[in-house]
């Protein structure tokens, strides 16, 4: 999937928050830290999973399932693997009445959920990671030595 970089960058500025499905407790997850890096940079982090459900996480209670967030969510970030994300898709245009983005992981990727989506009006990113691209976009990548711009063969 191409996305323009104006795209990703126009729903990263208007997404105020972001309920993470599938997200772990574990440090060492990827799901664990791209929530955790959402949240410190300011977006608002409902943590879904049903195996965790009323731990805190983020200051946030981890929820069962979309089905049982009550508070506005401006974007679903899903953390499961391609097969099961048509219900969660469906549950989420359901639910959550001001959704306006459905994000699909790196490796997470559904054609008809993300067609289903589309024709209900909803913003769907497939196959990519909404941190590596907020440091990408943002410029932050150059912080940990990314991106530079600078080619050089000193050690």
């Amino acid at each position: 999937m191409q996305y323009s970089d104006q795209l990703l960058k126009d729903i990263l500025k208007r997404t105020k928050s972001v309920a993470v499905v599938g997200v772990s407790m574990n440090p060492v997850r990827p799901s664990y830290y791209v929530a955790r890096y959402l949240s410190l940079k300011g977006y608002t982090v409902i943590p879904v999973n049903p195996g965790h459900a009323g731990k805190m996480l983020f200051g946030q209670t981890v929820r069962a399932s979309l089905s049982e967030i009550d508070v506005p969510v401006d974007m679903v970030d899903i953390f499961r693997r391609s097969e099961a994300v048509p219900p969660i898709v469906d549950e989420a245009m359901e639910h959550l009445p001001g959704l306006k983005t459905i994000w699909m992981q790196i490796g997470v990727e559904h054609a008809e959920a993300a067609a289903k989506a589309e024709a209900a009006g909803l913003t769907v990113i497939q196959n990519r990671c909404p941190k590596i691209e907020y440091q990408r976009l943002f410029g932050e990548l150059r912080m940990g030595g990314f991106a530079t711009g600078v080619i050089s063969s000193k050690l």
